[in-house]
């Protein structure tokens, strides 16, 4: 039956395997478990359960809206299920981001990170996942301004007339909870003044102007503020979807041909290359990192999930990957400097303020 679907995307890091590399294989079986159940209940159109580094990352279609208490409660309990297993394991970090202690409606500001979009089908409608681990929410700012703004990377902008008026930005201000809309072409440059500082404003959602349809979402959740204390880094989600009024899918993947400088790295607390690769391969150890992207994706038909494609599997990203692994060489011998280490503002929540607490008495005034 046609009609609108949702597309959700939920992650969390529940236990890492071995630190904070990889998912263990028993994790994502406990969740499929528990989708497959919903789904034989009728909750849940389809499902996909993968893995980006030590995140466990939920992909499922329904027909019940952004934010709705089941679905978000549905994720809460594989999340909880598959904790149990990482404890029964000793996994590292065993049940990291779920920083509340219980399910209260909506998975938002618990811990997990969410991307949800609902649509109605097109004939045939492509859609992208993609999943970063040890990196934040602003990591796509740059490759979405590059999708939907950049006309020396996105063709369409400039010769497809159901692209050429543009599209509207909701960006988000994650530290004053507020939002903001832009529309480009026209409005481009004030864009950038907010974009440009990905640790505190980043893209939440992009729409086309000519049909108001949603094309992209992110998720935007900042652990460490809703924690209060660093706890992990947000590694991010976004769903894109491709073709027709929107980008095509090698104009959605092209942005990450360059690996772009990104926050998170070791202890969140460092800049990286963002390195696209397979997912076979988004198990970060140099360092605990450098910061990985995997995307996968989908024909959606029927609300049923028809893939995946690994799409970063294709030599045509080696360059990419092998100028990341020369970026991540030349920031690593910078070691606890700066630009390599993030600035002050954004190490308050590690053991910064405990060592100036400590100091505080021993600072004296210069004449």
């Amino acid at each position: 039956m046609s009609g609108e679907v949702t597309l959700s995307v939920i992650k969390a890091d529940i236990g890492g395997w071995v630190g904070h590399s990889r998912i263990h294989p028993a994790l994502q079986e406990r969740a499929v478990e528990v989708l497959r159940d919903a789904q034989a209940q009728g909750l849940l159109v389809d499902f996909h359960v993968t893995a980006a580094g030590d995140d466990l990352q939920l992909i499922m279609t329904h027909r019940r809206g952004d934010d709705n208490p089941d679905i978000h409660g549905l994720a809460w309990r594989a999340f909880e299920a598959a904790t149990e297993v990482a404890r029964e394991l000793k996994l590292y970090g065993a049940g990291q981001d779920l920083i509340s202690d219980a399910f209260a409606g909506n998975i938002r500001g618990m811990g997990p990170g969410v991307a949800e979009m609902t649509f109605v089908e097109r004939a045939s409608e492509p859609v992208i996942i993609f999943m970063a681990d040890k990196t934040s929410a602003g990591a796509w700012n740059l490759p979405l301004y590059r999708m939907f703004a950049d006309p020396f990377n996105t063709a369409g902008l400039v010769i497809s007339p159901s692209m050429h008026q543009g599209f509207r930005f909701e960006v988000h201000d994650v530290k004053e909870h507020r939002r903001i809309f832009f529309d480009c072409p026209e409005e481009m440059y004030d864009l950038l003044v907010f974009i440009g500082a990905p640790a505190r404003f980043a893209v939440k959602r992009v729409f086309s102007r000519a049909t108001g349809e949603i094309a992209a979402v992110s998720s935007t959740e900042r652990l460490s503020l809703i924690a209060g204390r660093y706890v992990g880094k947000d590694d991010p989600v976004m769903i894109v979807r491709a073709q027709s009024q929107f980008p095509a899918v090698g104009e959605i993947l092209e942005p990450f041909a360059f690996p772009h400088i990104v926050e998170g790295w070791m202890r969140g607390s460092h800049h990286g290359p963002l390195m696209p690769v397979a997912a076979r391969e988004g198990n970060p150890t140099r360092f605990d990192g450098p910061p990985r992207v995997i995307a996968l994706g989908f024909q959606v038909a029927e609300g049923r999930l028809v893939g995946p494609v690994d799409m970063f599997d294709d030599p045509a990203f080696d360059e990419a990957r092998r100028r990341a692994a020369q970026v991540a060489e030349y920031l690593r011998r910078h070691g606890p400097f700066e630009p390599h280490r993030l600035p002050l503002e954004e190490m308050e929540y590690t053991t910064m303020p405990d060592v100036m607490k400590r100091l505080a008495e021993r600072w004296e005034p210069v004449a």
